[in-house]
């Protein structure tokens, strides 16, 4: 469940925008302060140039290249952690998610046909997967590859069973992914219940535990895993689910490749990666780098992305080692939500602008060692450093046409900057217990992190097209820092009874505290602190009568303990402010998870393969935003509000005809409110004459669809040609503000894409590739929320004296075309 989002720009469209990270945390005016000594891109530089001097000097070094990939020591004891999830056959992948047939190449080393599912964050052995109890799907970064997927949440939404998204915020790379009814969100402000990990590295920002998809380095990607359900071992906000991105490395992945494409909206894109073994040593590197410019299909949502991330590895027998660094500096512009009024012009911005930029640098090393066949221990440790500047333009509810000092809009501008680190240690076991295979993980975990939030607000006026100019200097409003530490302990056992039975018993202990401080030194009662700790369990079953068939049952539960934003922003009396008295108990209860899944999956012969879920989950103590002044005012508070229910089923299926290859799934989501509470949404017609709605049990919770159909063709032509096409059917969905089902605008109709991609091997070494988005040019929107219309006028000029209620829609991208090549080299 998502909240009225405050501070989300497409949740108030009369005051519009990215509120999102323009969080409304307002205190009195004071002095600005400056946010940070050091300059703002400095860890940036230092990170991303860090890597480049050292995979400079690897591949100086490496004096002999090697155009396979080097076969482990024959005496290893297993599979190297890195190397693990690599063992995933084809076939077994896409019986667990819509996926692509993908012609092997000849640089790819034909592995035992074996899936290993991570069942806790750090990369170690993993699990056969027979022996997990969950639908769990997994991505090949080469599949995204060969689908020619701009953004690595366009793959999912074209792919993955049970997942869709919001595009609120109108930029591609800021969109909210939606998986069983659960968010992981870009947006501040909104309930994170999906936690999202690189390299054994939890990524969910701490300060709002949001997830910054430009920030994920794509073409590094070697496997990507979405674990369902609320796994406790991956610790805090695994709700609904958990999503485990592993990059690639220079053993596994030799050889290099540069990239070019381009297209509509002016999109350009070029990229380069390397890899390969430093010699004979035990050194593997890889390095990847990549420059996007994107003006956007609409007036105001331009892109500009630049990445770096590379990888240095020592690997032996029984030992591996490896230190990543990476880096992103990106600015996102954003139309956010439109009045259906505004929908003769879709291309138009509401007003503008409204930007985020991010910057990151982070470094990451993680290791393992066999002590014996059957004893491994892994570890990582990991720092990042993080800064988002956001500027907004909205609407000022307080303006009064009579009042020469009250401006008509206002410029919102946050800055955010976080220093994250932490580290994980766990021990795997391989002994027999009791006579019977057992595997047993016990591990711990810290994170910690310190954010420091400033906001201030300029005086403005509109312009005729609704831009926003300035009138006078930013003016500080809010000068606040936070520390958050998370401690977890778990473990996980799997006991095989016999060859067909096995039992998963897994918990996790978490302890977490958030520090809220005033550093305007004038409001000392603003300081406090909140802790919260739970231990949650797991149990599951697995049944396998033989090897093509796979049955399970498993019972788990999770936790998440509200944000700094939210604990904020909990004061009825103090509508999104820092609350006045933070000596008492906290004011928000954490959000507890109760997951229920049963499934099947199996073969039919060597081609076909399905696999079948059922699942509930149950939160207690959920947190919703209230609205304070209407669901298009940024004035409100969060609070516990009882029960919410997400419950469904998921088929899919997957198989080859000789060069035809189809894949499908059908995803159904029931997700509803389970008690009955009271909101202010005054844009909705149902609302009472106080602007309050009243919701009950067994309303939707919008913006969750209840079905989704996906369907993934892939036709291998000749030996050189392979043409694709993804079919995607998404039903209706509610509102934002419509929480009562009850509004007279009604639901968000439903849509269907057919998306088109192709490649073509010149050569051995040069590829040829192009797509289609949308090619049938739909008109269709993603995500509505109900607001006030400020902009009346002629040509939709601003018009405070004629107000309307509407329906403000976050539109879905016309049709468009993009070529490239990619040429590569041993």
């Amino acid at each position: 469940m998502r909240p009225q989002p405050i501070f989300v720009t497409h949740a108030v469209p009369a005051d519009k925008k990215n509120q999102m990270e323009t969080a409304t945390m307002t205190t009195l005016p004071r002095k600005p302060r400056r946010v940070q000594t050091l300059k703002p891109r400095v860890a940036l530089r230092l990170s991303v140039g860090a890597v480049l001097a050292a995979l400079a000097a690897a591949s100086w070094a490496q004096t002999d290249a090697t155009p396979a990939a080097t076969a482990p020591a024959a005496n290893a004891p297993a599979p190297q952690p890195e190397d693990a999830p690599q063992q995933a056959d084809a076939q077994e992948n896409t019986s667990q998610q819509t996926a692509q047939t993908e012609p092997q190449t000849e640089q790819e080393t034909v592995l035992p046909n074996i899936l290993v599912i991570g069942t806790t964050p750090l990369i170690g052995i993993g699990t056969p997967f027979q022996l997990v109890p969950a639908n769990v799907q997994t991505v090949r970064g080469s599949q995204i590859v060969q689908q020619n997927s701009h953004t690595l949440t366009d793959y999912f939404s074209n792919n993955l069973q049970s997942v869709d998204i919001n595009d609120a915020q109108g930029n591609p790379w800021q969109v909210d992914v939606n998986y069983r009814g659960f968010t992981a969100s870009p947006v501040l402000g909104t309930p994170q219940g999906l936690s999202v990990f690189l390299d054994g590295v939890r990524i969910n920002e701490p300060f709002g535990d949001v997830v910054n998809w430009d920030l994920i380095p794509q073409a590094a990607i070697q496997t990507i895993q979405v674990i369902p359900g609320s796994n406790p071992t991956f610790g805090l906000n695994t709700l609904g689910g958990a999503i485990a991105v592993t990059t690639k490395n220079g053993r596994s992945n030799p050889g290099g490749e540069a990239e070019i494409q381009g297209g509509s909206w002016g999109r350009k894109l070029a990229q380069i990666q390397q890899g390969g073994v430093i010699g004979d040593s035990p050194l593997d590197y890889y390095f990847t780098a990549n420059i996007t410019n994107d003006d956007g299909w609409a007036d105001h949502n331009s892109s500009r992305l630049r990445q770096a991330f590379g990888k240095l590895r020592y690997m032996d027998s029984s030992t591996t080692i490896s230190v990543s660094m990476g880096g992103a500096d990106n600015t996102l512009n954003g139309t956010q939500t439109i009045p259906r009024s505004f929908l003769d012009n879709r291309s138009q911005a509401y007003t503008f602008p409204d930007t985020n930029e991010n910057q990151l640098g982070y470094l990451t090393i993680n290791g393992s060692h066999y002590f014996t066949p059957d004893i491994e221990i892994t570890g990582n440790a990991y720092y990042r450093h993080f800064r988002n500047v956001n500027t907004s333009s909205n609407v000022n509810d307080d303006f009064d046409p009579n009042d020469d000092d009250e401006p008509p809009a206002t410029n919102a501008q946050s800055v955010i900057v976080t220093d994250s680190y932490g580290a994980s240690l766990q021990a795997t076991f391989l002994q027999k217990l009791f006579g019977k295979n057992n595997q047993f993980t016990v591990g711990a975990a810290a994170d910690l992190a310190n954010t420091h939030f400033t906001q201030s607000a300029q005086n403005a006026f509109f312009t005729e097209t609704r831009a926003t100019v300035g009138d006078g200097p930013f003016v500080q409003q809010t000068d606040a820092k936070t520390r958050n530490e998370n401690y977890g302990i778990y473990f996980t056992d799997t006991l095989s009874f016999t060859d067909e039975w096995s039992m998963t018993f897994a918990g996790r202990y978490n302890w977490a505290r958030t520090v809220i401080g005033d550093e305007s030194g004038i409001q000392p009662l603003l300081d406090g602190r909140h802790t919260f700790s739970r231990f949650n369990p797991a149990v599951g079953i697995n049944w396998n009568p033989t090897s093509a068939f796979t049955a399970y049952f498993t019972y788990n539960e999770g936790m998440r303990t509200p944000t700094s934003i939210e604990l904020a922003c909990a004061d009825p009396n103090a509508p999104c402010s820092l609350p006045n008295d933070f000596i008492a108990d906290p004011s928000l209860k954490p959000v507890v998870s109760k997951t229920f899944e049963v499934g099947a999956r199996g073969r039919i012969g060597s081609n076909t393969s399905w696999s079948a879920a059922a699942y509930s989950t149950t939160l207690d103590d959920d947190i919703q935003f209230i609205s304070s002044e209407g669901a298009s005012s940024t004035l409100g508070f969060f609070q516990n509000v009882g029960k919410t229910r997400r419950q469904g089923f998921e088929l899919a299926g997957r198989t080859q005809w000789g060069p035809l290859g189809v894949s499908a799934s059908y995803s159904y989501v029931n997700a509803t409110y389970r008690s009955t509470w009271t909101e202010t949404s005054s844009s909705n017609s149902s609302a009472d004459a106080n602007g309050t709605i009243t919701v009950h049990s067994g309303d939707r919770i919008p913006g969750i669809p209840a079905n989704t159909v996906k369907v993934r063709l892939d036709y291998a032509a000749t030996a050189q040609w392979n043409i694709g096409t993804n079919l995607i059917y998404r039903s209706n969905i509610f509102a934002r503000g419509d929480e009562n089902n009850q509004d007279i605008n009604g639901t968000l109709s439903g849509y269907f894409l057919v998306n088109l991609d192709t490649t073509y091997n010149v050569t051995k070494h040069f590829q040829i590739f192009g797509s289609v988005q949308n090619l049938l040019n739909k008109r269709y929107a993603t995500f509505a929320v109900l607001g006030q219309n400020f902009f009346n006028g002629p040509n939709h000029t601003f018009s405070p004296t004629d107000i309307t209620n509407e329906q403000f829609l976050g539109l879905g991208a016309p049709r468009g075309f993009w070529v490239g090549m990619r040429y590569q080299w041993d």
